[in-house]
């Protein structure tokens, strides 16, 4: 189904590490998914090679990056008014609304709340479809309790079921909504489950990387200097680079979680940041889409 290659595609672009050199096809999905999708602006490909080589990419290598999400069914070509768009494919609406509650809510499971459970066993010969289940679950944010078994809050269940349908992996999985019965030694589990220590390098790599800006930031719009197009140089890859983190931590109530956890600190900054540069990046990318008002309310 070329739905679940988009799909895939999608949620396969949250895998870059922190320290990878970010490649178009990730700056693309940041482009649509913050600026395109909420108003229904197609984007013209001059102007997507245009912002993206605000950032530093080749036109060339941008695009290649279209190109290939075409294929894979992410982007749809549409005509514009300055030439041949695109727009996100509608079957990964649901995916991005998923994405932007990780991102910008922040939701937590209360300590009460019950956990979901995705127990799964798949032949041999079909050993393909155990990969997806795997490979999805671990992207949407599960634990694994063991090789056929993960956990994770239950609010996860809506996008665990829509990835499941859309892969037809029903014949090999079951889902099961459950509460500890006891919390006695529930965090040291939860720490085999999830590698909190990798998490927390992650997190504290954003910080080491963006802390400095806030400040600097705050004082330029307090005295009408933010330049959009640096605003966008820096929100860009600060966007692109937190979006993986909300889906690599489930979200745990504060009691299950280690001790002066980082992701809350780094949380904090990412949502500083976010309030501090979209209004000026948004200027940035109106200024480069012929007829945005126009077409945004179309």
């Amino acid at each position: 189904m070329k739905s679940s290659v988009a799909i895939d595609e999608f949620i396969a672009s949250r895998d870059h590490g922190e320290h990878e050199q970010l490649a178009p096809h990730h700056y693309i999905l940041t482009l649509y998914g913050l600026f395109a999708r909420p108003t229904g602006v197609t984007i013209p490909v001059a102007s997507v090679v245009q912002l993206l080589a605000d950032l530093g990419a080749e036109p060339s290598s941008v695009r290649s990056a279209i190109s290939r999400l075409k294929k894979k069914g992410v982007l749809v070509s549409q005509q514009t008014g300055s030439g041949k768009g695109y727009a996100l494919a509608a079957e990964l609406e649901p995916h991005m609304q998923a994405g932007d509650e990780r991102i910008f809510s922040s939701p937590s499971m209360n300590i009460r709340d019950p956990w979901l459970l995705v127990s799964f066993s798949v032949p041999e010969s079909e050993r393909q479809n155990r990969h997806k289940i795997r490979t999805g679950l671990a992207r949407m944010g599960f634990g694994t309790v063991n090789a056929g078994l993960y956990i994770g809050p239950a609010r996860l269940q809506a996008e665990a079921v829509e990835y499941i349908r859309e892969h037809q992996l029903w014949p090999y999985i079951e889902l099961f909504t459950c509460e500890p019965s006891g919390l006695s030694d529930i965090q040291e589990k939860i720490s085999r489950w999830w590698n909190w220590d990798k998490l927390a390098n992650e997190y504290q790599s954003f910080l080491n990387s963006y802390q400095h800006e806030v400040e600097g930031w705050q004082t330029a719009l307090r005295q009408g200097a933010g330049d959009p197009l640096e605003a966008f140089r820096l929100y860009m890859p600060m966007i692109t680079r937190w979006r993986r983190l909300p889906f690599l931590d489930p979200g745990l109530a504060p009691e299950l979680l280690p001790d002066h956890w980082v992701g809350n600190t780094a949380r904090k900054l990412f949502g500083d940041l976010h309030r501090l540069l979209s209004p000026l990046s948004l200027q940035h990318v109106q200024q480069a889409i012929p007829d945005w008002k126009t077409r945004s309310t179309d």
